[in-house]
């Protein structure tokens, strides 16, 4: 795997987290709001990662970089969006757990 550092961040995605509010009929409906925009690699998984990956947890697809966020932290209950695709994080990994990448494993929302 190559250090995050050699990726271009150039995709603009948002990363957004369930937000429960209350519906007209009293009812708590779940939407989603914006934790943060960032700028992030995509890569879909090459063939062996996939089939690696595979193994582990059946449905991961692609890993997005990111730069690390503070302390409230991503979490595998968000999502990510870039233009009209939406991600569903499986797994977030604090890279070398020095508090500058995340690696966010995905599985893409077809």
């Amino acid at each position: 795997m190559k250090d995050p550092t050699s990726y271009d961040l150039k995709h603009r995605v948002t990363i957004e987290q369930p937000v429960e509010t209350q519906g007209a009929d009293g009812s708590v409906v779940q939407t989603w709001g914006v934790f943060v925009r960032c700028k992030a690699a995509i890569n879909p998984l090459s063939g062996n990662e996939y089939f690696s990956a595979q193994a582990m947890q059946a449905e991961v697809s692609g890993r997005i970089w990111v730069r690390y966020v503070d302390a409230r932290g991503v979490t595998p209950k968000m999502r990510v969006v870039w233009g009209d695709r939406t991600f569903e994080i499986l797994s977030v990994i604090d890279y070398l757990e020095r508090h500058k990448w995340l690696q966010l494993m995905v599985s893409e929302d077809v």
